[in-house]
């Protein structure tokens, strides 16, 4: 949804929690983790200058691929060892405070619409259009399951419910930007909208945002 509307009005459109997901299989790959999931958080601390995440357009789709120090890893941030690591690395406040910068730098040269659970709150909370999507952890299951499976990516539903249940919680309770809903943030549950259901009820708010301010 976001994608189509920033492809529509010519923004850049930005996955924030890919970024997340980057610097997660960073820290996999480095070997950061603990076999019960816990984090080295101080080797990460250090080695967070190395970590450079940015965007480079497909040229087949026209929508943006996440690389990490110059290497696409668009595939490898959606798996679900990925899925299973990133909440306690989204809640470490210098990988928020490194990544917030990032976007906020992102801001300030163009029009941006930026997918992501702090936006509104933290990252531009003065945003001209905050809209806080929900939805029930079962469909956002079943549309992640049906996202891996069409990209041939083997997935089993009830690990991905459990894990998006399990980040829920995580990122809802974090001390740092957790997740809510902004007071002056549109409230779209989708849980039971088609694709163009979406794409409509969003164009038309932005729409009407646009008027607004002419």
């Amino acid at each position: 949804m976001a994608k189509d509307l920033a492809r529509e009005v010519g923004y850049i459109y930005v996955d924030t929690g890919a970024m997340y997901r980057a610097v997660t299989l960073f820290a996999l790959r480095q070997g950061l983790f603990s076999p019960d999931g816990g984090i080295d958080a101080a080797r990460l601390e250090t080695l967070m200058p190395e970590v450079t995440v940015s965007f480079r357009l497909d040229e087949a789709t026209g929508l943006p691929l996440v690389c990490l120090n110059g290497e696409c890893v668009e595939r490898d941030i959606r798996g679900l060892e990925v899925s299973a690591h990133v909440s306690p690395v989204a809640a470490l406040p210098f990988v928020r405070e490194a990544l917030t910068r990032q976007q906020q730098a992102m801001g300030r040269e163009r029009g941006l619409v930026m997918d992501g659970r702090d936006i509104g709150t933290v990252v531009f909370p003065d945003a001209e259009l905050k809209v806080f999507v929900t939805a029930s952890a079962e469909v956002r299951a079943r549309r992640r399951y049906d996202e891996l499976a069409a990209k041939g990516m083997a997935a089993d539903y009830d690990d991905i419910l459990r894990n998006v249940q399990e980040r829920d919680y995580i990122d809802s309770h974090r001390e740092v930007a957790p997740l809510r809903q902004a007071p002056d943030a549109l409230l779209l549950d989708n849980s039971l909208l088609t694709v163009a259901q979406q794409k409509a009820w969003l164009m038309e708010r932005f729409k009407e945002k646009t008027d607004d301010m002419a």
